[in-house]
């Protein structure tokens, strides 16, 4: 008469222990397609955020500041007469050094400084320092005008029109070739214009 009795006893227990062992193994059969398909979403995601990141790695962030080396020959000046670089025991070269400051692929701004170093009879020295900050228009090909104005410690003053061409890259630095048409006036000396070649690189 007991056993009848304790075998009815467990059989309402039983029940929901079945019930609660049958959802677990359904959750358990269900969760690996849950987790392979969260994992394909994980993937789809990150090549999407890889793509992205490609993407504005291409493109610079602006803006942004380069600095360049480079050193400048000038060629001819005319004002009442005419006078040409290394001519009767006479050479001038200057060594711009700047910072461009980039605010677009279009525009930016430039800060140059130069020392002129001139040599005279077997005696060198330098002669000038010109400080000549300018805006920049940008264009393709890596072709670049530059406006400059111009303050020189000899007291001359004025204004440089410079045309800039990048002509050959590399992950480092630009190697760039410019010519420029200094126009000069004060110090009690006539307005003159000259013809300047200048070659250098900017670093990345």
């Amino acid at each position: 008469m007991k056993n009848p009795l304790r075998n009815n006893s467990w059989q309402p227990v039983c029940r929901p222990l079945r019930f609660i062992l049958a959802l677990v193994i359904i959750f358990n059969l269900l969760n690996p397609l849950q987790t392979s398909a969260q994992q394909a979403g994980l993937t789809d995601t990150a090549k999407i955020r890889e793509y992205i990141d490609a993407k504005m790695a291409k493109k610079p962030a602006y803006p942004r500041a380069v600095g360049y080396l480079s050193f400048i020959i000038p060629i001819v000046t005319f004002s009442n007469t005419t006078t040409y670089n290394f001519n009767k025991g006479t050479a001038s070269i200057g060594f711009p050094v700047g910072v461009n400051v980039l605010y677009s692929d279009k525009f930016g701004f430039s800060y140059e400084f130069t020392p002129t170093i001139k040599s005279t009879g077997g005696a060198s020295k330098v002669s000038n320092i010109l400080f000549d900050p300018g805006t920049m228009f940008r264009f393709e090909h890596g072709f670049t005008f530059i406006s400059r104005l111009a303050f020189e410690t000899s007291g001359r003053y004025g204004f440089t029109p410079v045309f800039n061409q990048v002509y050959a890259r590399s992950k480092g630095v630009n190697y760039f070739v410019a010519l420029s048409t200094p126009v000069r006036f004060g110090n009690a000396t006539d307005a003159s214009v000259g013809l300047n070649v200048q070659f250098g690189f900017t670093f990345n």
